[in-house]
């Protein structure tokens, strides 16, 4: 109870920092995405290898249900929805790295566990970019090219992870030029540590925004 609680407590620190960054914004649907960042089982649901890291900030944040709605209210409102996923583990994917790859355990190829979480699903129209290899969905992918076709220059960001793969993204977004916008309870991390540095204090400095996904959906409807 007294872990729930104090996550409860950070949760409301964080989206209250946030609501002080958040700026008013009109968003052109046609030219908006949103970066649905490895949303995958491993982090998102019971039995993943991930989800008991994930699981405090997912609950504190109402996360699942916020990317769920998010993606539903962006598709209705004619904003793409992209996914950014995760390279997909394969036996000896990593050998013969100069720095190494990765442990090999997680996000492994033909596995439910990098199947996308239930209510998280690819609809009619979604994109999928490239699989990333490590942090950036930017990073040797087509994503660059996919946003540029559609002529989108506004993206924003939701998923896993907070602190690594969202933030990676995030700043390869501004470096190329796009208008990027954090959202602070669409995301999950490993503990609220990690949140609270995000949120509280990479966000603002990273994005041109960061809001809610209340906020944002009032923001484009």
């Amino acid at each position: 109870m007294f872990i729930k609680y104090s996550a409860f407590i950070v949760l409301s620190t964080l989206i209250f920092s946030a609501a002080a960054s958040a700026q008013e914004y009109t968003y052109n649907p046609q030219r908006s995405a949103i970066l649905l960042v490895d949303p995958y089982n491993e982090f998102l649901s019971e039995g993943g290898l991930l989800y008991p890291l994930s699981k405090e900030s997912l609950e504190a944040n109402n996360a699942i249900e916020n990317m769920k709605t998010l993606v539903n209210s962006a598709r209705e409102s004619g904003v793409k929805v992209i996914y950014v996923p995760h390279h997909h583990y394969e036996e000896g994917d990593f050998s013969g790295w100069k720095f190494g790859g990765g442990s090999g355990r997680a996000f492994r190829a033909g596995t439910w566990n990098v199947e996308y979480h239930p209510d998280l699903q690819k609809q009619p129209g979604d994109l999928e970019a490239q699989q990333h290899w490590k942090s950036s969905g930017f990073a040797n992918t087509d994503l660059d090219f996919l946003l540029k076709l559609h002529d989108i220059d506004h993206v924003i960001l939701a998923g896993m992870r907070a602190n690594t793969c969202i933030e990676s993204t995030a700043r390869y977004a501004v470096e190329l030029g796009y208008h990027t916008t954090m959202l602070t309870d669409a995301i999950g991390a490993f503990n609220m540590k990690e949140m609270q540095a995000a949120v509280e204090i990479d966000y603002p400095i990273i994005s041109h925004n960061v809001l809610s996904t209340e906020e944002f959906i009032a923001a484009i409807e």
